[in-house]
């Protein structure tokens, strides 16, 4: 049976990586799943995502086309048309403009969705990816439903309207759900909990026993919720041979940079940039890495991690992992599965770094206890299964 997953810039660009097992797993099981981005930035950068650039072109956000099969729509059904614009009206003023954005896709994607028989639309993230979804399901009568992660839940985009137009809201953590709740969607029978997965890693991971410095990583973009600064400063106090990678991109590159040089750290931080997501597994395979921090702050009004994919993907290749205990991280990590800090407290952090640093048999046992849990409660056929589950329920599988 034939999906569609709409993504918001998947495959183009380097966000979103995280979906694209998901996508694989079900293509495995025989269903033909195409994958849409709302707005295409950027080339390619995940090689595991090229497979998926081709179909249907590059799409943006509108084109000619887009307006012509718009008008033409709205000349030959203008009371669906019209009933489409009415889902999105009840818009806040700034979220408005956005979801009309996406309006005039809506209706060409309605016609690529009759023409290639799909059974199910499938959203990640509840903002404009889940109006696009909405106003394509409305126009071609082909049910729907979403993933919603963090920010988007957050942002309250019809959130309310969506939970009621959609089939099912898949939330990858509680912490989700009850956010979304709190924002007014009603706590109805569709919202379901559904964690992301990991594949399983089927290599040993490489061990490199006498490297003579700890390689500590932080996979994550460089913005305000990752808490990048608090790492620095807990790593200036680290005593001992510690190398820190920073894996990403993002508005805070220069101020981390200038901050580095602040507390003399230029020997001891790299800045890797955004790597290709293959990479960055390759590094965990090859035991390239001893330790993953994620030092995540909450920044209030529903602006924090939900449960973090790379956190995920260092425990499926038994790579101990330090975060701290805010958003979903705590259903990620309860159990001893990983170390737990308080957000923003440099003190905290350092001590559990240093700990580790000075203790391989304890990184080791961590490690262990971390790779269980993935495999227990985030191991990816497990979580697809779940999912094609409620695609079947709710009108997409067969």
């Amino acid at each position: 049976m034939n999906l569609l997953y709409i993504s918001a810039s998947l495959p183009y660009g380097p966000g979103e990586a995280f979906i694209i097992p998901e996508i694989q797993e079900l293509t495995k099981r025989g269903h033909g799943v195409h994958l849409l981005p709302t707005r295409a930035r950027g080339p390619v950068v995940h090689a595991t995502a090229q497979q998926y650039e081709a179909y249907w072109s590059k799409p943006g956000l509108i084109s000619f086309n887009m307006l012509v099969v718009f008008i033409m729509a709205f000349l030959r059904q203008p009371n669906i048309s019209l009933q489409a614009l009415s889902l999105i009206l009840p818009s806040r003023p700034e979220r408005l403009l956005k979801n009309l954005s996406v309006v005039p896709k809506a209706f060409w994607l309605a016609e690529r969705i009759k023409e290639e028989n799909i059974a199910h639309i499938h959203a990640h993230w509840a903002s404009t990816s889940a109006t696009l979804a909405m106003l394509a399901s409305h126009i071609s009568g082909v049910p729907w439903s979403l993933t919603a992660h963090r920010w988007d839940i957050a942002e309250n985009n019809l959130l309310h309207r969506k939970s009621e137009r959609a089939r099912f809201i898949r939330f990858i953590s509680r912490s989700g759900l009850d956010m979304a709740i709190k924002r007014g969607m009603p706590g109805k029978a569709n919202a379901t909990i559904i964690h992301m997965g990991i594949p399983l890693s089927r290599e040993k991971t490489a061990v490199h026993e006498n490297r003579g410095r700890t390689i500590i990583i932080c996979p994550a973009n460089l913005v305000p919720v990752k808490g990048h600064a608090y790492l620095l400063q807990a790593v200036s106090h680290i005593e001992g041979n510690v190398e820190l990678w920073l894996a990403g991109n993002g508005e805070l590159r220069e101020a981390l940079e200038q901050e580095v040089v602040e507390l003399g750290l230029e020997e001891s931080v790299k800045f890797l940039g955004q790597l290709p997501h293959e990479q960055l597994i390759g590094l965990y395979r090859q035991g390239e890495v001893d330790l993953v921090v994620l030092p995540s702050l909450d920044l209030g009004n529903g602006l924090h991690e939900g449960i973090p994919v790379s956190l995920m993907e260092a425990m499926a290749h038994a790579i101990p992992v330090i975060s701290t205990s805010t958003g979903g991280i705590p259903e990620l990590l309860e159990g001893g599965a990983g170390l737990m800090v308080p957000p923003a407290d440099v003190a905290a952090l350092a001590q559990a770094i240093q700990a580790l640093t000075e203790d391989a048999d304890w990184r080791r046992a961590l490690g262990e206890a971390g790779q269980r849990r993935i495999e227990e409660s985030f191991a990816l056929e497990a979580v697809v299964s779940q999912l094609e589950g409620k695609f079947r329920k709710n009108g997409g599988l067969t």
